[in-house]
This record gives structure tokens, sequence and C-alpha cells, in this order.
């Protein structure tokens, strides 16, 4: 069974005189341990598809199984419970809470998970260990660095030990170098720990690390390519 399946989805907002046909027959399938992005110009259906495979969004038409369950069947109660146990989110515009430390903002998610407060210190050590913010724990996010900001968001998206994590943009606000980092991170997550990301982006950085390249236009899949391991 694969992790994520998309079975000739279409999605269509309704913007006023004219709808917006935002995906058309698209049908993928993501396996454990991909390490993939989906790429295209604006207005391709990127952000849309991740929506939707997220939980955020329901098709107009077709079929989005995650772990085999069909998310659009699921009544909102359960749906915010499944999105809470199975999928990590990183967001472009990070969505910590500026007021709480690295650490807090990292352990929030399993608060709401209601697990035991060992196991969410050493999860929050072990994860800010990994991406390299071990020595921060305690500075409010509002003091670090956006690399470092969106370092955290990793953490916390991984906090939750969800099936795979999304990622939106997630280095459109970095430089070269914490672009580089991040991505670096993320690279050693997947390698070591079998975390399975499914990226959005325009950022050639990001395409370039990708094992798995999902290329959109106008709605359709256009190209999808599996590179070689290196």
């Amino acid at each position: 069974m694969a992790l994520i399946e998309v079975r000739q989805v279409e999605k269509i907002y309704d913007a006023g005189m004219v709808p917006v046909h935002a995906l058309k027959g698209v049908s993928l399938r993501v396996e454990p341990g991909e390490f993939t992005v989906v790429v295209g110009p604006s207005g391709s259906g990127k952000t849309t598809l991740l929506n939707l495979i997220g939980g955020l969004d329901k098709p107009t038409s077709g079929t989005v199984l995650l772990d085999g369950i069909d998310l659009a069947a699921l009544g909102r109660g359960d749906l915010v419970d499944f999105r809470l146990h199975h999928i990590g989110f990183v967001f472009q515009a990070y969505n910590l809470i500026p007021v709480l430390t690295a650490e807090e903002n990292v352990e929030f998610v399993m608060l709401l998970q209601r697990k035991p407060r060992e196991v969410r210190r050493k999860t929050v050590r072990d994860l800010l260990k990994a991406v390299g913010l071990g020595e921060k724990m305690r500075n409010r996010v509002s003091e670090l660095s956006g690399g470092q900001q969106q370092r955290v968001a990793v953490a916390r998206a991984l906090a939750s030990g969800p099936s795979y994590v999304l990622a939106d943009e997630p280095t459109a606000n970095l430089d070269s170098e914490a672009a580089g980092t991040l991505l670096g991170i993320m690279e050693t997550l997947n390698r070591e720990r079998k975390t399975t990301f499914v990226f959005s982006t325009h950022d050639p950085r990001v395409v370039g690390r990708a094992r798995r390249v999902i290329r959109l236009v106008d709605g359709r899949v256009s190209e999808d390519t599996t590179r070689a391991l290196t």
C-alpha cells in the first residue's frame, strides 16, 4: 500500500465569474521513505496538491488516500485528529509561536497529543539536537535567525511522529547558506530516520537534492522522474 495515493483528482475553486480549475485529473503515489519535490510555475497547482494530501482541503472529485484512509470521508474531529498524529507540516512563514522558546514550540504538538512529560522532554532534546539547535533550546524563537526558525519548524513537524512531512516552499525566505543547511538536515533525517518528505518549491536548490521530481503544468502532471541514489 502506498503511503500517499492520489487518484484522478480534480480541484475547482469558485472564484466568482470564472471558476479556477487548479488540478485536472492528477494521479500519483508516494511510497514510504521518499524525498520528493513537486515543482512548476506559479498557478500550476503545487500548493493545492499539498493542501489536499495534507488534509487541509478536499478534492472536487477523485480520491486522496493517506495511509489507506480517504480523508474526505472523515468528519471534522477525526480529520483534525488524523493530521495531528500522521502529518507534519513545514510552512514558508515558519508559523511558530514567537513568545515561546524553541523547545516549547517543538513540545506544543505533543501536548496536544497528550504524551507524557518524560517522552516530550526527550523527544524535544533529540530533535533539536538533530537539527543543530541543541544549544538554542531555551531561546525564544523571536531571538533566532530565519534559518534557525525554519529548523525549529522541522523539529516541530517531526515531534508528533508523523507518517510523512509536507514542506511548502520551506527555503523561500532563506539565504543560500541557511537553505543549504536546512536541506542537508532534511536529507539526513530522510536517510537515517527514513522520514518521508514531500516538498512544493520553485527553488532549484531543493529540486537539485530531490530523488523524485513531479512537475505540474496547468494543473496536470507533465513529468514524474526518479533519480538513482548516488
